[in-house]
């Protein structure tokens, strides 16, 4: 577990729970799944001090429950908001190779590792709790972006820090739907080597299973961007309904925290856009597949009917010149035998340039 101390002009990181909250600025508390179940005794008796009440239980459930959707909820004292992450894990980080070429065994990887754990934030007037995932980089990136940005404060006093809880809560959802940059392209890449897959020429494809659970994480992408969607949906209408500020400062920091609640849902709809593009896309693949399937048996059903229709003349006449006749012309001939075969030859051709012609014959049939 590790603590902040966040106001507009600095940033520092504490060694323990303070007893009282600072004058200034806000604290924010960044722990694990597992940090939090061990401390969160220590957590609430500092959150009944410094607020006047701690999570409830049923709040607590939920932080620790590593597969709740994305949710909000709001009580008198806090609001909590549980946001799952669109991240790969490092397995998945791994099979970026190379821009252009893929596997199906990658492909399949690259599907497996999808990682949408949840996140929780318990959102207070003056605190900030978050709860992590185990491998989640998320509390590390900030904790390192802000101290940076506490350090360019001091040198050149530009750089804007986080100035209220919800400003920070705001920062992290935008990025953590901006990581699904990284995923996009690894999907996008590895649903177009499916698709590649399916649409070879003389191609046997028999993975199904791959494409099969390519389309079951597309449908569980598409699940968790509409519950991420609901969640921040529901904290812009709560924010609409906080008591309107008296100041014009305040309400200037209230206009910004609606500006990055639109922006946050606005890539989460790009995100929702995207997924449900690749779905189509999936889908659009495996009916040309098909299609391609079916001309190809066309093809060759062409073929055999065409090479049926050029033998069934030759087949006439052999039949005729088998019959038990004593009597039938240029069968007692001496050059009957070659006269037969020629006109069988001549039929032949004949039937097979015209067909040719009518495109009934090679790659092109004429419509």
């Amino acid at each position: 577990m590790r603590i902040f101390h966040v106001t507009p002009e600095g940033f520092s990181e504490l060694d323990a729970l303070p007893a009282v909250l600072p004058a200034q600025g806000f604290v924010w508390i960044g722990s694990g799944r597992r940090e939090f179940e061990v401390q969160r005794h220590d957590i609430q008796a500092a959150l009944q001090r410094w607020a006047g009440a701690g999570i409830v239980d049923l709040h607590l459930s939920d932080l620790l429950n590593a597969q709740l959707p994305s949710h909000f909820e709001d009580t008198s004292w806090y609001d909590l908001l549980v946001f799952r992450r669109l991240a790969t894990t490092s397995e998945g980080r791994a099979l970026f190779v190379d821009e252009e070429h893929g596997t199906l065994a990658s492909a399949q990887k690259a599907f497996e590792a999808i990682d949408t754990s949840p996140v929780g934030f318990v959102l207070y007037d003056h605190v900030l709790v978050t709860v992590h995932p185990t491998d989640c980089s998320v509390r590390e990136h900030f904790a390192r972006r802000l101290a940076q940005h506490a350090q360019e404060n001091d040198l050149r006093g530009s750089a804007r820090l986080p100035t209220s809880p919800a400003d920070l809560m705001l920062r992290m959802l935008n990025h953590m739907v901006d990581s699904y940059l990284d995923l996009r392209r690894l999907l996008t890449r590895q649903l177009s080597t499916l698709q590649t897959e399916l649409l070879r020429p003389r191609s046997h494809f028999s993975d199904w299973q791959v494409l099969l659970a390519s389309r079951n994480a597309l449908h569980q992408l598409e699940d968790t961007c509409e519950d991420q969607r609901s969640a921040v949906q529901e904290w812009i209408d709560a924010l609409d309904e906080w008591p309107e500020e008296r100041d014009a400062e305040s309400r200037r920091e209230r206009e910004l925290l609606r500006v990055r609640s639109r922006d946050v849902l606005e890539h989460i709809e790009r995100v929702l856009t995207h997924v449900r593009r690749l779905e189509a896309s999936a889908e659009a693949a495996v009916q040309m597949h098909f299609s391609a399937l079916s001309h190809r048996t066309n093809d060759i059903m062409r073929t055999l009917t065409v090479l049926t229709a050029i033998f069934l003349p030759l087949n006439l006449i052999t039949g005729i010149f088998g019959m038990n006749f004593d009597v039938i012309p240029l069968i007692h001939a001496t050059t009957g035998f070659w006269v037969a075969l020629g006109l069988m030859a001549l039929v032949g051709v004949g039937l097979g340039v015209f067909f040719w012609r009518k495109r009934y014959l090679g790659t092109h049939v004429r419509p």
